[in-house]
């Protein structure tokens, strides 16, 4: 892949644009740090998962924008591989809850690892005070997606009402 004349903007296009481009950047750099043996379905299943430990069915279907069936066809191949575990919940056996096997735990330990080591093979080119720069805003970024993705859940949360079932 060649990155031609990559310039950021100060404007906030020019802010969107860049950041969309470095998580394009980020894409190929990580493709490097192969996800084998799961999808990249599956690996968002993981991912999910491994911040919401014992969701349900229905509610890690709804995070994918998915179908509960195909959802639970993807548990399902996790589980084969041992990276799922499903947990009949402790006030409703009807309920399954998902979570992270210590295989899955270890796999996504080492995906990052090797993410990092790709990173860091980029970060090591850059000079001390950009790197200092990209942390700072970096930061910030994360701080305002995660007020941004908190009130997202929050108005999901809200549109549950009393007594709503979930599979």
């Amino acid at each position: 892949m060649t990155v031609t004349s990559f310039r950021p903007h100060l404007e906030p296009d020019g802010a969107a644009r860049a950041t969309s481009t470095a998580a394009e950047l980020l894409e190929v750099l990580w493709g490097r740090a192969s996800t084998e043996p799961v999808s990249a379905s599956q690996l968002r299943v993981l991912l999910i998962l491994e911040h919401h430990e014992g969701i349900n069915l229905r509610t890690l279907a709804d995070s994918l924008a998915s179908t509960p069936p195909s959802t639970s066809r993807l548990c399902d191949r996790l589980r084969a591989a041992g990276f799922v575990e499903r947990v009949a919940s402790p006030t409703d056996r009807r309920e399954v809850r998902l979570h992270l096997s210590s295989r899955g735990h270890a796999f996504l330990a080492d995906l990052r690892t090797r993410r990092q080591n790709a990173l860091q093979a980029v970060l090591d080119q850059m000079p001390v005070a950009q790197r200092a720069m990209l942390l700072q805003g970096l930061e910030a970024f994360c701080r305002a997606a995660a007020a941004q993705i908190g009130e997202g859940a929050q108005q999901g949360d809200a549109t549950q009402g009393p007594g709503s079932q979930t599979a």
